[in-house]
């Protein structure tokens, strides 16, 4: 009983209190505009700190993966102070820019505050729950990392209607003043998290391990083409979702359920939530773990060719058929995307084992820094320079263009699956120790 106890206490517990607390960077959009209306610039010009973010979850993630490797408790300390050190700063110029409308020093404090900042908290809160918890459970890795992963996607479900209504409640500078609450309550949370973190007593950290050795020797026991193909289908599934996620509230509009627009990002908030648990612990099922792949990206090929030959996005209003099958596309492209994220841990650890996984999946999740800044701006520049904006029953918008972003991505996604089937190979060795 006291160590089923301690799997929920020392692992579950703690992971959720930490990713529930980070995953709130998805609800950037809820505040993006009022930030942006506050300080006096472009909206465009602030999107730039959400990008920043990303690129630095993953490159930090990248860099300290082997700080979380060696000492959990100082990771998840980090990832607490530096999360809540951003968000207190993102509201400290926030109200700079209110008091100073149209000062560089205020964007560029948001970028550092809410970009880098925070992107360091990020990246070593993300990681810091992940192994203890495969540690944890060993014989069902993928729920206990699903579970973690989909607290990080659930976050934006749980968060974004309480942002909602601070920001109306507030009053005259609400967006800062919202941003000093939750550095507080986030700070909280993650530190109780990073109290009651703990691994299971009896696992020994490998210790035969050189200095030059590490990381390097691990992934040279498998065939380096494997390594390669699931980074690089790891960056593509994140391309393709961010892409597809980004014109989720405009391709809505074009179908005519605009008025829902909000229930309808709540809804796919837990798809993606849903594919992080249900994809992963699918997975523990499994003889390989790389099928999950092949499964994400043949619904998500099949979703947006259906989508493309229909021309659901311009035709879609009041077509009830094309409506279900852009709104089965939104929910399939996010359980995708968070099922994508939960895998990789468990992935890696069946080809390299767990004795280097945080620094290895460290590096992995570089992916996610690169696609953070690549996915996004891909689908804004297909649709400002392709297709045109139109009436679509009474919505300014370019569904020619949301069309198009389908075909790329459909493209790509054919490509991880290529990389999926041929590059990423079987592990021939049980690594799971």
């Amino acid at each position: 009983m006291k160590n089923i106890q301690n799997k929920w206490i020392r692992g579950a517990i703690p992971a959720l209190l930490l990713h529930c607390s980070i995953g709130t960077v998805y609800c950037w959009s809820i505040f993006s505009q009022e930030i942006a209306d506050y300080i006096g610039f472009s909206k465009g010009a602030v999107e730039w700190a959400f990008s920043f973010a990303i690129f630095f979850l993953g490159m930090s993630a990248a860099f300290l993966g082997g700080l979380v490797e060696k000492n959990i408790h100082k990771s998840s300390l980090i990832a607490s102070i530096t999360f809540a050190l951003g968000m207190a700063g993102t509201g400290f110029f926030i109200w700079y820019g209110g008091t100073h409308p149209h000062s560089v020093l205020s964007l560029v404090g948001i970028y550092i505050s809410y970009g880098f900042i925070m992107g360091v908290g990020l990246g070593t809160g993300y990681l810091s729950p992940v192994k203890t918890l495969m540690l944890w459970f060993k014989d069902k890795k993928g729920l206990a990392t699903g579970l973690a992963v989909a607290g990080f996607g659930a976050a934006k479900a749980i968060a974004s209607p309480i942002m909602s209504r601070m920001l109306n409640s507030l009053g005259e500078g609400g967006v800062y003043k919202m941003f000093y609450i939750l550095a507080c309550v986030y700070f909280v949370m993650m530190f109780v998290g990073h109290l009651i973190l703990a691994k299971p007593a009896g696992w020994v950290e490998p210790q035969n391990k050189s200095k030059d050795e590490g990381i390097i020797a691990t992934l040279k026991t498998e065939p380096i083409a494997s390594y390669i193909g699931i980074w690089l289908m790891f960056y593509i599934n994140i391309t393709c979702g961010l892409a597809i996620i980004s014109q989720e509230k405009m391709i809505v509009k074009c179908v005519g359920l605009g008025a829902f627009a909000g229930i309808i990002s709540t809804v796919s908030a837990l798809f993606n939530a849903g594919g992080r648990l249900g994809f992963s612990a699918w997975a523990d099922k499994m003889k390989d773990r790389n099928t999950v792949y092949k499964l994400i990206f043949t619904l998500s090929i099949v979703s947006t060719l259906i989508v493309l030959l229909s021309k659901g996005i311009a035709n879609g209003a009041g077509n009830t058929v094309l409506i279900i099958f852009v709104l089965a596309l939104i929910f399939i492209v996010n359980a995708g995307y968070g099922g994508g994220f939960s895998n990789v841990p468990t992935l890696l650890s069946d080809h390299y084992g767990m004795g280097n996984i945080s620094a290895i999946h460290g590096i992995t999740l570089s992916a996610w820094a690169f696609a953070g800044l690549t996915g996004n701006q891909m689908a804004s520049f297909i649709v400002k320079h392709t297709g045109e904006i139109i009436d679509v029953h009474g919505v300014q918008a370019n569904p020619a263009g949301y069309q198009n972003v389908l075909i790329v991505t459909t493209i790509l996604y054919a490509v991880a699956m290529c990389l999926s089937c041929f590059l990423v190979r079987p592990s021939k060795t049980s690594k799971n120790s």
